[in-house]
């Protein structure tokens, strides 16, 4: 069994245009996926108008939180 995927289009009246020539005589299976508009990316998320701005960072967030001397695993 082949599969061949083509993408058709319909009319103002949904009648399929362009359907390729078919063999004579051949038994044939369609499925028929109708493809939606696609979707708008996802929106940028933001905070509730009573918390934005509210937040201060007072630390370095990169620094570790411990010195390298306390861990036990270094020992």
């Amino acid at each position: 069994m082949q599969a061949t995927r083509l993408y058709l289009t319909t009319d103002n009246d949904g009648r399929i245009l362009g359907l390729p020539p078919l063999p004579p005589n051949a038994h044939l299976e369609a499925i028929l996926l109708v493809i939606e508009a696609p979707r708008a990316g996802p929106t940028k998320r933001k905070p509730s108008p009573r918390i934005a701005g509210l937040g201060a960072i007072y630390d370095d967030l990169i620094a570790p939180a411990a010195d390298a001397d306390d861990w036990e695993a270094l020992h």
